[in-house]
């Protein structure tokens, strides 16, 4: 799985960093930073793209 955040339209609610906090954080401005691209915790990636509120996340499942 490739994980992928389109900072232009991120809103900066942090819901991703609160549901995997592995994978996202935030720059100063709140704008979505992705930690690691290719997540081991799949599961928490999926939610956090599910729960993102301006739809700035998405995923690509390889293989």
């Amino acid at each position: 799985m490739h994980v992928h955040a389109d900072r232009d339209v991120c809103i900066g609610a942090g819901l991703c960093v609160l549901t995997a906090g592995a994978v996202f954080d935030q720059d100063d401005d709140g704008i979505v930073v992705v930690l690691d691209e290719h997540p081991a915790d799949a599961a928490a990636a999926r939610d956090a793209v599910a729960n993102c509120p301006s739809g700035a996340l998405s995923l690509t499942e390889e293989g």
